[in-house]
C-alpha cells in the first residue's frame, strides 16, 4: 500500500500574497481589474475568489439565526421547523374560477392562499362603474359577501395562511373577507397572515392613488388598531418594493427603498397612535427576486440587518425587529419568445429567495407574462417549492449561506450601500418627498439605462430571445379576458346582490360607516364589517371610508418594464410582415474560402439575425471573389454579410464590396468581424456595418430590418 496521504503536510496552505503574486504572473501584464473583477449594478465589485479574511471586521458573522440583527435568519431553526410557505398567487378573475383553483392548488402542495385582487378591487371600485379594462385584471373581481362566499367556498381562511393583495387599502376588502368568517362561524383571531396594503408602493406603481394619502395612512393605522386585538397573526401594513427591481433597479435601491417605505409607516402610525411593536409587528415586506444568484441570497440578508437597526431606532424591541418576508420571482427578466426558458429562471431565482431565508414565496408560472396561468403552468411553477424541498432538502438546513466569504463579504457591502442611500431619503423628508420629487425614479432610471445598454449589445443576454433564438418554437395559445363580456357578466351579480339586501339594514349600516370617516380606530373596521354583513359592496365601503380623492396624491411612477421587450419587439416586427407578406427576404451569406476559414463567423451572423427572425442562404463558401459576386446578386438578396478571417479580408473585402456595390448598388454590405486597423479602409471600400460580439444588436438589427423594407 502506498503512503497515507495528508492534506495539511502534502499540500500547504497558500497565503493570499502568494495567490495573488501567481495570478498577476499569469494575467502576464494585463490588468487585475479588469481581467478578474466583475463590476455589478450595485457599484460593488466581485472578486474572482474569497479568503477567509474577507469575514474580518464583519461585525456580525458570529451571530446566531433567530437573533438580532437577524442576518442569518429570523427563525433559530431555519426552515427546518418552519420552512417557507408555498404562497403561489391565484389570480383568477372571477370568484368561481378562483375558487376552483384555490381548491386544486391547495390540495397539491400550496400552504398558503394568495388573494391577489383586480385593479377595480384594488381601486376600491365596483365592477359596474369600474372603466372594463381593469375588471378581472391581474386578479380577482370582489365586490360584494356573495362574491366572497363564492370565491371561498369549502376553503377555511383559518386552516392556513393567507395573503390578500388589496392595494392601498385593506379596509374594504378585508371587510367582506372577515365577514365571510363571522358568518360562517369562525373566528377572525385564528386568520393568520398578511394584508399587502401599502399605498406609497401603489403610488411609486400606479403614479397616484384612489384617495388621499391622508385617508391611506389611517385606514393602515385603523386596521392595525382593529387586527392587534381581533386578529393578532394578521400583519396588517406592508412594504412592497417589486415595482423598483422589475423597472431596472438594483439590490441596493431595492432595500433602500424598503427601509424608507417601512420607517415612513412607523412614523404615521405612531402620529396615529399605534405602538412602535405593534407596527413592526404587523409590518411585512415584499421583494422581487432577480438573476444575480449570489446578489440576491446577500440582499435579503442585507435587508434584515437594516431593518432590525431601523427598528432599534424608533425605540421598538428586538424581539419585534425581525423583518418577515415575502418574495415573488421577477417579472423583468421574463420572455414572450421561448418562455420556456422563464422554468429555468425562476428556479434560480427560487434557489436565492429560500437560501436568502424568505418567509413565504410566489415562484411565477411561465406563462405569467403574456396570459392567465393555467393548471399546467402553475403546477409546474408550484414543483419548484416541492423539489427544493423534497429533493434539494433545503428544509433542512439553517442559513444555507452562512459562513460563505462570497456572501457574507457581499451582505455587508450591499448593507452598507443601502443604509447610504436610506439616509439620502431620509434626508430629503422621508419616501413620499422624495417620491414627490422624483429622486427614487431617477435613480432607477439610471441603473435601467446601464442595464438597456449591456442588453443592446448582449453584454447582458436572455437565451432564447437575444441570444440562440429558436425559430422553430411553437407559440402559446393567448386567450385573453374579454373584459367588456365579463363586466357584464360581473354587473348582473353585483344587480342581482343589491337587490336582494335589506335596504334598512344596508342603509343603518351605511350611516354608521360615514361617521367614521377620517378615522383611525379599530371601529372604522369593525363599522366596515357591519357594513359588509349588512350588504354593503367594496365599493360603497371604500367610498364611504376614505375623505375623497381632491387630495389624492400624483407623482412620476416607476417605468416598469421586461429588459428582453426591446428584442422581442424586433422579432415580433419580422414576424408580423411575414404575416402579411410571406417570407422575408434572406440574408446572403458571403462565406469565403473553406469551411473551417468561414464556418464560425457564419454560424454568428446566423445566429445573430435569427434574433430577428431574419434567415441567411447558407452556402460550403467560395473560391473567389467573382463566384461569391455572381452568387450574391443571382440570390436577389439586399444584405450580404461576409464571413471568413481577419487574416484574409484585406485581399478580399475591398474587391469583394466595390464590384457587388457595382452589380447590385443597392446592396447592404455588413462584415462579420471587427478588424482595428482595417476599419476605415474597409468603410471606404463600400462595408456599411460590422457585425461582432461588441456591436448593439438591436441598432444593427432595426437598420437591416428598414433596409429590406421589413419595416418602414
Amino acid at each position: 500500500m502506498g503512503a497515507t496521504l495528508d492534506i495539511l503536510k502534502d499540500f500547504p496552505p497558500v497565503s493570499h500574497a502568494e495567490w495573488l503574486a501567481k495570478v498577476e504572473k499569469d494575467l502576464k501584464g494585463k490588468s487585475f481589474e479588469k481581467a478578474l473583477v466583475k463590476k455589478t449594478y450595485e457599484g460593488i465589485d466581485i472578486q474572482p475568489m474569497y479568503f477567509q479574511h474577507d469575514l474580518d471586521g464583519l461585525p456580525y458573522v458570529d451571530s446566531q439565526p433567530g437573533e438580532p440583527p437577524f442576518l442569518r435568519g429570523t427563525s433559530a431553526s431555519g426552515a427546518v421547523v418552519n420552512p417557507w410557505m408555498v404562497a403561489q398567487e391565484i389570480a383568477e378573475p372571477s370568484p368561481e374560477a378562483f375558487n376552483r383553483a384555490a381548491a386544486f392548488d391547495l390540495g397539491r402542495g400550496q400552504n398558503s392562499l394568495n388573494v391577489v385582487l383586480d385593479q377595480a378591487a384594488q381601486k376600491g371600485l365596483d365592477p359596474d362603474i369600474a372603466v372594463a379594462a381593469d375588471v378581472g385584471t391581474g386578479g380577482l373581481s370582489l365586490a360584494c359577501l356573495a362574491d366572497t362566499r363564492a370565491a371561498f367556498k369549502d376553503v377555511d381562511l383559518n386552516a392556513q395562511e393567507c395573503r390578500f393583495a388589496t392595494g392601498p387599502s385593506g379596509i374594504a376588502a378585508m371587510a367582506l373577507v372577515c365577514a365571510c368568517i363571522q358568518e360562517r362561524g369562525g373566528n377572525t383571531k385564528d386568520l393568520s397572515g398578511s394584508v399587502a396594503a401599502d399605498p406609497l408602493g401603489v403610488l411609486a406603481r400606479q403614479g397616484t392613488l384612489p384617495l388621499s394619502l391622508e385617508s391611506a395612512y389611517s385606514h393602515l393605522a385603523a386596521l392595525t388598531h382593529w387586527a392587534a386585538d381581533k386578529a393578532p397573526k394578521l400583519r396588517t401594513i406592508c412594504v412592497d418594493v417589486s415595482s423598483y427591481q422589475e423597472s431596472g433597479g438594483n439590490a441596493v435601491q431595492d432595500i433602500a427603498c424598503a427601509l424608507a417605505t417601512g420607517a415612513e409607516y412607523m412614523r404615521e402610525m405612531g402620529k396615529r397612535g399605534v405602538a412602535v411593536d405593534t407596527v413592526a409587528r404587523h409590518i411585512s415586506f415584499e421583494f422581487a427576486i432577480g438573476a444575480d444568484f449570489f446578489m440576491e441570497i446577500a440582499k435579503f440578508r442585507a435587508a434584515r440587518l437594516c431593518w432590525c437597526q431601523v427598528v432599534e431606532a424608533f425605540g421598538g424591541s428586538s424581539e419585534t425587529a425581525a423583518m418577515h418576508i415575502h418574495a415573488r420571482t421577477s417579472r423583468w427578466n421574463k420572455t414572450v419568445v421561448d418562455p420556456w426558458v422563464n422554468m429555468l429562471r425562476v428556479s434560480t431565482e427560487a434557489f436565492s429567495g429560500i437560501a436568502g431565508g424568505v418567509n413565504s414565496m410566489h415562484v411565477g408560472p411561465f406563462d405569467e407574462i403574456f396570459r392567465q396561468p393555467n393548471e399546467f403552468s402553475r403546477r409546474i411553477a408550484r414543483n419548484v417549492h416541492i423539489v427544493l424541498r423534497e429533493e434539494a432538502h433545503f428544509d433542512k438546513v439553517v442559513d444555507p449561506a452562512g459562513g460563505c466569504w462570497y456572501v457574507e463579504q457581499l451582505s455587508s457591502q450591499l448593507a452598507e450601500k443601502a443604509w447610504a442611500m436610506f439616509q439620502q431619503i431620509e434626508a430629503q423628508g422621508g419616501m413620499f418627498k422624495a417620491l414627490t420629487a422624483n429622486w427614487p425614479q431617477t435613480e432607477v432610471a439610471a441603473t435601467a439605462a446601464k442595464r438597456a445598454k449591456n442588453i443592446a449589445t448582449r453584454t447582458d443576454r436572455f437565451v432564447g430571445t437575444s441570444m440562440y433564438p429558436n425559430l422553430q418554437e411553437k407559440k402559446q395559445v393567448i386567450e385573453p379576458l374579454d373584459h367588456a363580456a365579463f363586466q357584464r357578466e360581473r354587473q348582473k351579480t353585483l344587480a342581482s346582490w343589491k337587490n336582494e339586501r335589506n335596504d334598512e339594514a344596508f342603509n343603518k349600516a351605511l350611516a354608521a360607516l360615514c361617521q367614521e370617516l377620517g378615522s383611525d380606530s379599530a371601529s372604522l373596521m369593525e363599522t366596515a364589517i357591519a357594513a359588509a354583513q349588512a350588504g354593503a359592496t367594496l365599493g360603497e365601503i371604500f367610498g364611504h371610508s376614505a375623505s375623497g380623492q381632491k387630495d389624492a396624491p400624483r407623482i412620476e411612477k416607476l417605468a416598469i418594464h421586461r429588459g428582453a421587450e426591446p428584442f422581442e419587439r424586433i422579432r415580433q416586427l419580422t414576424e408580423a410582415y411575414i404575416e402579411q407578406h410571406g417570407p422575408a427576404p434572406k440574408i446572403f451569406l458571403a462565406n469565403m474560402g473553406p469551411i473551417p476559414q468561414h464556418k464560425a463567423r457564419a454560424d454568428f451572423a446566423t445566429a445573430f439575425f435569427n434574433v430577428a427572425a431574419l434567415e441567411t442562404m447558407p452556402n460550403s463558401g467560395f473560391a473567389t471573389v467573382a463566384e461569391a459576386v455572381q452568387a450574391a446578386v443571382d440570390s436577389q438578396a439586399t444584405v450580404m454579410v461576409i464571413c471568413s478571417t481577419d487574416a484574409t479580408y484585406p485581399d478580399i473585402v475591398p474587391e469583394l464590396t466595390q464590384q457587388v456595390k457595382a452589380a447590385q448598388p443597392g446592396m447592404m454590405v455588413i462584415l462579420a468581424g471587427y478588424p482595428k486597423d482595417h476599419i476605415e479602409a474597409f468603410s471606404q471600400a463600400g462595408v456599411d456595418q460590422f457585425l461582432h460580439v461588441r456591436a448593439n444588436a438591436l441598432e444593427l438589427l432595426s437598420t437591416v430590418q428598414k433596409h429590406m423594407e421589413v419595416t418602414a
